[in-house]
């Protein structure tokens, strides 16, 4: 199956041209690593298929449903499970980079926003 195809079986995104698929630039950059880890073949589509729903279903447990607000946040929760499950990360390296991002996140998101 091409990378083209897997793209399009990641998640439901909208198709309506009016409507962007990404309400922030970390959307898109999650969307992209989970994309890169699928394509590069250090995670199959089926794992992370697995990961992402059994974090939205956690989420449904705690009285969280999912409206799309949350979507990406849920699918960086996932995102952050499974690379450390896999040993691709770990939970002190994605700590320091919250932190870095909590830190100069303004200066990033400026630069972000100006990518086309």
């Amino acid at each position: 199956m091409g990378g083209r195809d897997k793209l399009a079986r990641l998640s439901l995104l909208s198709r309506e041209a009016e409507d962007p698929p990404f309400a922030e630039p970390w959307q898109a950059q999650a969307f992209a690593v989970v994309v890169e880890l699928i394509e590069s073949g250090r995670l199959t589509q089926e794992e992370w298929s697995q990961r992402l729903s059994a974090e939205l279903r956690a989420a449904e447990g705690r009285g969280e449903y999912d409206t799309g607000e949350r979507y990406y946040v849920h699918w960086l929760a996932a995102l952050e499970r499974l690379t450390v499950d896999r040993e691709i990360t770990a939970w002190n390296e994605l700590a320091e980079e919250r932190e870095a991002t909590r830190m100069h996140d303004h200066h990033r998101r400026d630069e972000q926003l100006k990518s086309p």
